[in-house]
């Protein structure tokens, strides 16, 4: 497939179609991919003004399709919830009476920097506070809103490390 114009150096334009390279003496010009280019008939129906064969999708229609799937990529990409609800099951987040404090900054290093400190893996830690791995790992990331992390945690840590992870 032509990548570039394939046209005649005479500047009478050539025979080959610009998209497909295919010899014609039909060509005509269209926009394909924003790109002005001579094209051959078949290939005419991938001009920018010829979308879709049943009635022609809008420009607008295209465009919120496109922004629909890059949504969805976005969150595939970014999970909020890691899937596991057993621990919410089996103990219940209430955030009204568990509210997440407002956090110091770099939070999650604070904890990381600490843990290391008091020679604890993050294993050992969760294993020490009844808590999920995860969500100390969530905390280690600057992640604690997103994994729904309730301020009793936040408080155990800070008691347990001798630490200020809250403002």
């Amino acid at each position: 497939m032509a990548k570039y114009s394939t046209g005649s150096s005479l500047g009478g334009g050539g025979t080959s179609c610009e998209l497909c390279g295919a010899e014609s003496d039909s060509l005509t010009q269209e926009t394909v991919a924003g790109a002005e280019l001579s094209v051959c008939p078949s290939c005419a129906t991938h001009g920018d003004g010829k979308q879709s064969s049943s009635g022609g999708a809008s420009h607008d229609q295209d465009e919120q399709r496109r922004k629909k799937k890059a949504a969805q990529n976005v969150a595939k990409a970014n999970p909020v919830w890691d899937g596991d609800s057993e621990h919410w099951e089996r103990e219940g987040t209430n955030y009204d009476d568990d509210p997440l404090p407002y956090l110091v900054s770099e939070y999650g290093s604070v904890l990381e920097s600490a843990r290391q400190d008091a020679g604890l893996t993050r294993a050992e830690l969760a294993d020490d506070l009844d808590v999920p791995e995860a969500d100390l790992l969530a905390i280690e990331q600057d992640r604690a809103t997103q994994a729904g992390i309730g301020g009793g945690l936040i408080d155990a840590l800070e008691a347990r490390l001798d630490v200020e992870l809250a403002e």
